[in-house]
């Protein structure tokens, strides 16, 4: 085990800094002056600048969506430095995604800040929102530059384009629930395959393109079903994670009423829940203690235990190589017991 945990802890020592360098380069504004509003709330977004515009380092996310296409690239046989324009893309895609999530769930905080449309209003979210999709399209020009054979480039790009798609219907679907009454496990299931797993397969499947593998599906199931994973145990933190850690109101999924796996189950197997999440106002502390009762919790901590298993059978398919191999086993494993 120490050996598995000194791989990817030097895995990301290497490649964090040279991720966050290729995400500056894509998203540096063509004229500082001219542009300062609009680059200075996407800088704030992604913890380069406080919300005065001033230079910042924030923790601003775990770059995992990254870190899985460089690690699948490698471990497909690949230069990881080939990929690193990919990989900031999909980094890119996932915070346009998280800065239009917050202004269409109404979410106020994000890793302990206030949300963009929070400082800056819905309109100006959206419009740097839109920015950063933009930016990670163009990212992909880049992959020329580093060596990356032209049909791989365009592989890649459309798995990319593929993925983007995926991930506004999966948020539609999401929208879709919040009026809904009778939302089934295995609609939501559907639903966040779209969103969070659709992009962590996106990640591992594009990074294994860019390497010249064959194995790209192999790899994108590995990314599909730890995102499965991923999202569950987000659920369980939504309901029961410490704030102090993932910068969020206590329960807030609960608060915001948001049709979280747990939550689903609770539903399903409690008149009482149901009875709450009808009033007008939602007692969370006995909404979080009738989930309790009828066992949610445990319930969804072993759907994703189940789909984290089914993500390194995946993987022994794609037979990863080397100390990327270790690495993509690591990452999984972290991801089920993380606590933000």
């Amino acid at each position: 085990m120490a050996r598995v945990r000194m791989s990817i802890e030097h895995y990301l020592a290497r490649w964090l800094p040279a991720v966050e360098d290729e995400m500056r380069a894509i998203v540096a504004a063509p004229d500082l002056h001219a542009f300062a509003g609009l680059y200075g709330m996407i800088y704030y977004h992604l913890g380069w600048a406080d919300a005065d515009f001033n230079p910042a380092s924030i923790p601003a996310g775990k770059r995992i969506r990254p870190m899985l296409c460089l690690l699948a690239c490698e471990a497909a046989g690949g230069d990881p430095e080939a990929a690193l324009p990919a990989a900031a893309a999909v980094e890119l895609l996932h915070n346009f995604s998280l800065v239009h999530d917050d202004v269409e769930d109404g979410s106020e905080l994000r890793r302990g800040r206030p949300t963009l449309w929070k400082v800056w209003g819905v309109p100006k979210a959206i419009n740097a929102g839109d920015t950063l999709l933009s930016a990670a399209h163009s990212a992909f020009h880049r992959l020329r530059d580093r060596g990356v054979p032209a049909d791989r480039q365009a592989r890649a790009y459309l798995r990319f384009c593929q993925t983007c798609a995926r991930l506004t219907h999966g948020q539609h679907l999401d929208l879709d629930f919040e009026s809904r009454d009778g939302v089934t496990v295995d609609e939501y299931i559907d639903m966040i395959e779209g969103k969070t797993a659709a992009l962590l397969a996106g990640a591992a499947a594009i990074g294994a393109i860019i390497a010249g593998s064959d194995d790209d599906h192999r790899f994108a199931e590995f990314g599909l079903k730890l995102g499965l994973a991923f999202q569950i145990q987000d659920d369980l933190l939504g309901v029961w994670g410490d704030p102090e850690v993932t910068g969020k109101p206590a329960a807030d999924d609960i608060a915001r009423r948001k049709k979280s796996l747990p939550v689903l189950y609770g539903l399903g197997n409690s008149r009482e829940l149901r009875e709450l999440y009808a009033a007008p106002e939602i007692d969370v502390e006995k909404s979080v203690e009738l989930l309790e009762q009828v066992g949610a919790k445990e319930y969804a901590s072993n759907m994703a235990y189940d789909y984290t298993q089914q993500a390194m059978a995946a993987l022994d398919e794609a037979a990863p190589q080397g100390e990327a191999g270790i690495g993509l086993r690591e990452l999984a494993t972290s991801l089920l017991g993380r606590t933000a």
